[in-house]
C-alpha cells in the first residue's frame, strides 16, 4: 500500500462487464492490487477491460495468481497443473504466457510429486525450491529433507545425496598427502640419525615444529636420556 500511495499502480487491473449489474465491473485480475489501492486511499486507478467468459475470465484469473511474487512453490505448482488441467495448456505454452522458461514450468511442476511432509516444508519455507527438486528421485526424499534442514546442505551437496541409494556408505575424504620436506630438513635428519643411531624425523610448519625419535629398545632409550643429560 505504501509503494501504490507514493508511485500509484502501475499495472492495469483487468475487469469485465457485470452480467447481473449494468454499468458496473467484475475485476478478473488485479484484486490485491485494487484492494491496496483502497487501503492507500486512491479512489482511481487504471483499468482495462475485457469482455471474456467465465472461461476465459477464470483463465486469466490463474496466470494473475501464478506470477504473484509472495507465492511459495507449492501454490505456484498447482496453478500451472490447474491450467494444464482444466485449460489445455502445454507447458511451452505456459512458458510464454507467464514468461518463464519451460524448463521453470517442468521443474516446478515436479514438485507435486513430492510427499504431503515434504509440500508442507516448502509452504512454511524451510525449504527451497531448489533442495525440493532434488528430492523428486531420492529414496528417501523425507529423511533426506531433514539432513537438508538439520545440517545446512546446499543445493549441490542435495544432488548428490539423492543420487545415492539409501544405505549406501557416505564417500570417505582421503587425506590430504603430506607436505614434502625440503633438502635441509633431509640432510638435518640424516645427521641427527647417524649420531645417535636412532632414527630422526622432523614435522616442520609455520607455528613450529617437532623432533621424533624412534628407539627399539629400552637401552636405545637410556642411551638417548645419558646423551641428553650429558648436554
Amino acid at each position: 500500500a505504501q509503494s501504490i500511495r507514493e508511485h500509484g499502480v502501475v499495472q492495469p487491473v483487468v475487469a469485465r462487464p457485470s452480467k447481473t449489474q449494468t454499468g458496473r465491473y467484475e475485476i478478473i485480475a488485479g484484486e490485491r492490487r485494487w484492494r491496496a489501492a483502497q487501503r492507500a486511499g486512491l479512489t482511481e486507478i487504471p483499468i482495462i477491460v475485457r469482455d471474456v467468459n467465465d472461461r476465459t475470465a477464470l483463465e486469466l484469473a490463474i496466470i494473475e495468481n501464478v506470477q504473484r511474487t509472495d507465492l511459495n512453490p507449492v501454490e505456484e505448482a498447482l496453478g500451472y497443473q490447474q491450467l494444464i488441467d482444466d485449460h489445455g495448456y502445454t507447458q511451452a505454452d505456459l512458458g510464454q504466457v507467464i514468461g518463464k522458461s519451460r524448463s521453470h514450468v517442468a521443474n516446478t511442476l515436479r514438485l507435486l510429486k513430492l510427499p504431503d511432509v515434504i509440500r508442507d516444508m516448502l509452504v512454511d519455507g524451510a525449504l527451497s525450491a531448489g533442495h525440493a527438486r532434488t528430492l523428486v528421485t531420492a529414496d528417501d526424499p523425507a529423511g533426506l529433507a531433514k539432513r537438508i534442514i538439520d545440517e545446512g546442505l546446499s543445493v549441490r551437496q542435495a544432488e548428490a545425496l539423492a543420487q545415492m541409494p539409501v544405505g549406501a556408505p557416505a564417500a570417505k575424504r582421503q587425506p590430504a598427502p603430506p607436505p614434502q620436506k625440503d633438502a635441509d630438513t633431509l640432510a638435518l635428519e640424516k645427521l641427527m640419525t647417524n649420531t645417535i643411531g636412532m632414527i630422526v624425523t622432523i614435522e616442520h610448519n609455520q607455528r613450529g615444529g617437532v623432533i621424533s625419535v624412534a628407539y627399539r629398545t629400552l637401552e636405545q632409550l637410556d642411551e638417548l636420556c645419558r646423551r641428553l643429560k650429558r648436554e
